[in-house]
C-alpha cells in the first residue's frame, strides 16, 4: 500500500461512527527516578516526580479511535467511585459521550504502573473481574441493539474484567450480523466460543495457543492454528499478532505473514488496542483486509516506540508509509 492509498483510507475516518463495547479501566502512571536500592529488601526505591492518568482497556481503544479522527460511542460498566469519575472526565476532555457507561456497585479497575528512567518497575492491579449481573447485561445489550443502525463498525474490547459475558455476546452479535455491521473482537481465551458470528478477531500468539490448548512453535504450527480457530467460530478473518515477528492474517483460505514495522520498542502497553482500532476503522472506510492489516501494522510499529498507553495520529500513519 502506497502513501496515496493510505491517505485515501485515512480521509474517510472523520465520517465514521464506531461503537466500542468492553472493559473500561483507568491507567495510573507514577513517574520517577531510581537512585538507590532499598535497605529493607533488594528492590529499587523510586523517587516520585509526577503522576498521570489515562484511559485503559476499552477506553484506550476509544482514545485511539479519537486520535485517528473517528466519532466514538463507548459502552460498558464503571463503578460509582473516583476511578469511574476520572474515566468520565477523561472522556469529556476528548468530547466523547459517556452516557452509555452504566454504573455498578463493583469497583472500577485501576492499573497502577510505576515507571523509572522510561522503564516499568512494577504494576499494581486493583479490580473485581467477576461477571456483571444479569440486569446490567440485559441493559447493555438493549442499548447496543438500539444504537446499531447508526454505527459504521463495532469493536468489542474484552479484557476479561467482567463486562463481556457469553450471555451479552449471544444477545448482541446475531443482531449485528442481521444488520450487516462489521464486528471486530480483541479477545480473551475464556470467552472464545462465544465470539460468533463476527467479522474479525485479533488474538496475540499466546492467546491463540491458549484457545487451542497447544504451543505454537513454528510456521507450520501457526498455519494449522489459524485454520483451526476459523473452523471453530463463525468469523470472516483472523489476525494473530506476534510481537517482534509481526502478524499473521488468515483470510480467504490462506495465511499471509506481515513483518513487524517497529524500529524501536519502548513499551507494548496498549499496542493491541491500536491494532484493533486501526483495523476496524480502515475496514469501515472500505479498505481491503490486507490494506487494513498493513495500516494497523504501521500503527502498532509507531505506538510501541512511545512510553505508556499511547495512540497514533493520521499524520504519523501517513508519514510511516513507504
Amino acid at each position: 500500500m502506497n502513501k496515496q492509498d493510505a491517505g485515501s483510507i485515512l480521509s474517510h475516518f472523520p465520517a465514521l461512527k464506531i461503537l466500542v463495547l468492553g472493559d473500561f479501566m483507568l491507567d495510573q502512571f507514577i513517574w520517577g527516578r531510581v537512585e538507590r536500592i532499598s535497605p529493607e529488601a533488594p528492590v529499587p526505591v523510586v523517587a516520585v516526580e509526577r503522576e498521570t492518568f489515562s484511559l485503559g482497556g476499552a477506553g484506550n481503544v476509544v482514545l485511539n479511535a479519537r486520535a485517528l479522527g473517528a466519532q466514538v460511542i463507548p459502552m460498558g460498566v464503571i463503578g460509582a467511585d473516583w476511578i469511574g469519575q476520572r474515566i468520565t472526565e477523561l472522556l469529556q476532555q476528548q468530547n466523547v459521550p459517556f452516557d452509555h457507561l452504566l454504573k455498578s456497585s463493583r469497583p472500577t479497575t485501576l492499573k497502577t504502573r510505576i515507571v523509572a528512567h522510561q522503564q516499568q518497575v512494577v504494576r499494581v492491579d486493583r479490580e473485581d473481574s467477576s461477571l456483571i449481573d444479569a440486569a446490567l447485561q440485559t441493559e447493555l445489550g438493549s442499548k447496543f441493539v438500539r444504537l446499531l443502525d447508526q454505527m459504521d463498525g463495532i469493536i468489542i474490547s474484552d479484557y476479561a474484567k467482567g463486562t463481556i459475558t457469553p450471555a451479552l455476546l449471544k444477545q448482541v452479535l446475531p443482531e449485528a450480523r442481521k444488520r450487516k455491521k462489521l464486528v471486530c473482537v480483541d479477545p480473551k481465551p475464556r470467552h472464545f466460543s462465544s465470539y460468533s458470528p463476527i467479522g474479525l478477531i485479533t488474538p496475540n500468539q499466546s492467546e491463540a495457543a491458549s484457545i487451542l490448548g497447544y504451543a505454537i512453535t513454528n510456521q507450520e504450527d501457526l498455519e494449522k492454528a489459524g485454520q483451526r480457530i476459523l473452523d471453530l467460530i463463525d468469523c470472516g478473518a483472523l489476525l494473530i499478532t506476534r510481537g517482534d515477528k509481526g502478524m499473521a492474517l488468515f483470510h480467504d483460505g490462506r495465511m499471509t505473514l506481515v513483518p513487524t514495522r517497529a524500529q524501536e520498542v519502548y513499551d507494548v502497553t496498549g499496542a493491541g488496542d491500536t491494532v484493533i482500532t486501526t483495523l476496524a476503522l480502515a475496514l469501515a472506510a472500505g479498505a481491503s483486509m490486507l490494506d487494513a492489516v498493513h495500516l494497523a501494522n504501521h500503527a502498532a510499529g509507531i505506538v510501541v516506540g512511545k512510553v505508556g498507553t499511547a495512540s497514533v495520529s493520521p499524520a504519523e500513519l501517513l508519514q510511516a508509509q513507504d
